[in-house]
């Protein structure tokens, strides 16, 4: 079976497509890492929504931008995750989200503009938290209505791409693509997370996946965040045996997340990052990156890999992903 995407029927070519036009010199691209982790780290405190500090701090998030575009990135997406009024409701701003939006696209879109390299802007819309009825109180229309409001905000601020991500409920990617096309025609990419038994908490395979959004004339589709980076290569390669002409996203978090204490870590260090970029890049992924957990750090060492300016590191737990560091052998080799 094989399944391809076709731009000529989506509303969203009429605008340039920097991205495509960037993966006609690049034949990978490699994406930024988490926004969260970095921003906790600037001081966020537990709790508090990320997208606020788009005007409490605009500066803290345009420098964790500027160091993933140091580190080698080509497209940054930006601090707008959360900044459907569903989310943001939940913080008494859901009267700010063209605002909201806008400043998280404008801080996205000054950073990329500084370097003389070409950087995309991906407008980051994540799930609304909500469930569709009967099984909750979200109605279609009010999906579409919500996630129209933050792409308005998102496109006037100058991003060049939306970036659906996160996903577990094909209706509202749907309804985030229907939103979007409401009120802009820019290309438009989307990701599902796989994290339960290879399938999104809502039961959909990386198959149905495929078949689903491949309708939709999405500039690019894939996998982001979940349970590591094994089970995104799962989720590539499956979607590139089936349509290997199809543009995959594939941006894992860094390893397996496990508490220590109050703080929430993750086990990838940049070498594992690195050896899940060479072999989701050989699986036929063309949008690599990072996510939870992930750093300038890691994405670093993912560029040097793409590069071919360092070894690939493998590593290889002796049971799982979550051994201990001191228990994994290490082993370089060269990229072919």
């Amino acid at each position: 079976m094989r399944i391809g995407l076709f731009p000529q029927f989506c509303p969203s070519y009429k605008t340039m497509n920097k991205l495509r036009e960037l993966l006609q010199s690049n034949e990978t691209i490699l994406l930024d890492g988490a926004m969260g982790t970095m921003l906790m780290d600037a001081g966020l405190e537990q709790g508090a929504p990320p997208e606020s500090w788009n005007l409490l701090y605009p500066e803290r998030v345009q420098n964790v931008h500027a160091q993933y575009i140091e580190a080698g990135t080509r497209l940054i997406v930006t601090n707008s995750f959360g900044g459907t009024r569903f989310r943001l409701k939940l913080h008494k701003m859901e009267d700010r989200v063209v605002e909201v939006n806008r400043a998280a696209a404008q801080i996205g879109r000054a950073a990329a503009d500084a370097v003389a390299d070409t950087v995309i802007v991906a407008g980051s819309m994540g799930p609304t938290g909500e469930l569709f009825v009967p099984m909750g109180e979200m109605t279609v229309e009010d999906a579409e209505a919500a996630f129209a409001e933050q792409a308005k905000g998102l496109a006037e601020g100058g991003v060049d791409v939306l970036w659906i991500e996160t996903m577990s409920d094909l209706k509202e990617v749907k309804a985030a693509v229907a939103g979007a096309r409401s009120v802009t025609d820019l290309p438009i990419a989307a990701s599902m997370t796989f994290d339960t038994h290879g399938h999104t908490m809502m039961g959909v395979s990386p198959t149905e996946a495929l078949e689903e959004l491949s309708q939709l004339g999405l500039t690019a589709l894939g996998a982001n965040c979940g349970n590591g980076p094994a089970e995104i290569k799962a989720v590539i390669d499956t979607m590139h045996t089936l349509s290997p002409d199809t543009i995959l996203i594939a941006k894992a978090n860094a390893g397996i997340p496990k508490w220590e204490g109050d703080e929430l870590t993750y086990d990838g260090t940049p070498d594992v990052m690195g050896l899940y970029t060479d072999q989701v890049r050989g699986l036929g992924a063309q949008l690599i990156g990072g996510c939870c957990g992930s750093t300038p750090d890691h994405i670093r060492a993912m560029r040097l890999v793409l590069d071919g300016a360092d070894p690939v590191v493998e590593v290889m737990p002796e049971t799982a992903v979550t051994e201990p560091k001191a228990k994994r052998q290490r082993k370089r080799r060269r990229r072919r």
